[in-house]
């Protein structure tokens, strides 16, 4: 059994943290049609544009809000939430491109709604997935990357047994866990730092991504919250 535990420390920094998750199984990852998603992206770059409309763009609230989490725990310099990262290509007239169909999926989600959205291959986890503060010696090897490099102490990060999953909370990911055309079975996630308001926008932001994926993959998609009442979640029996 492999399960998803967000750790006491975690949840010390961020008590009211909420996380979505979709474990969905038997999809189809498979690019089909290149041009398929380029529409539903460019829709959702339009969308994105209602969460940037102070031209201070740092004083946008999702914006703000990320900034505000990150501070809170050792990071790299110059690493940001990836939804900033999105938000500010968007602002700065840029397109997100296609990938493959799941990410163009909760790329799309990730703009529309203005949270954090990722995904990893269960298939090509080690044990359980820990949602906690790095000791500094996990191993990480990111895409474009040979060479590990590893997280800070301190750092918040997703990780198994064989190291690191993704670094800085949602700012970069490892290429040994991540969503490939061979992909068949995902763990995605919503990220909250919690808040009435993020909660809201956290349910509407599940549903759709569950639909995408159910409407576009098939397989099956179950959803979950996991928070500091409920920290753990089944990722596969």
């Amino acid at each position: 059994m492999k399960k998803f535990i967000m750790e006491p420390d975690f949840l010390e920094l961020f008590p009211e943290a909420e996380i979505g998750i979709l474990i969905c199984e038997g999809i189809d990852s498979k690019v089909h049609d290149e041009e398929k998603y380029v529409p539903y992206l460019k829709e959702a770059m339009n969308a994105a544009k209602k969460h940037i409309t102070n031209p201070e763009f740092a004083q946008n609230p999702v914006i703000a809000a990320w900034r505000d989490a990150f501070r809170k725990f050792k990071t790299k310099k110059g690493a940001r939430c990836s939804i900033e990262a999105m938000l500010k290509r968007v602002s700065n007239g840029n397109e997100i491109g296609n990938i493959i169909p799941l990410v163009d999926i909760y790329n799309g989600v990730s703009l529309t709604y203005g949270v954090p959205v990722g995904g990893e291959d269960i298939d090509k986890f080690d044990g359980d997935v820990h949602l906690t503060l790095a000791d500094g010696t996990e191993k990480f090897v990111t895409y474009g990357s040979d060479k590990s490099e590893p997280p800070y102490a301190g750092e918040v990060i997703y990780k198994d047994n064989g190291g690191a999953i993704c670094r800085c909370w949602n700012w970069r990911e490892s290429v040994r866990t991540m969503l490939t055309e061979d992909t068949k079975n995902a763990f995605m996630i919503i990220e909250t730092t919690g808040g009435e308001e993020a909660g809201d926008m956290l349910d509407e932001a599940i549903k759709a991504l569950a639909e995408e994926i159910q409407k576009n993959l098939g397989g099956t998609v179950k959803k979950y919250k996991a928070s500091k009442a409920s920290p753990e979640v089944v990722i596969e029996a």
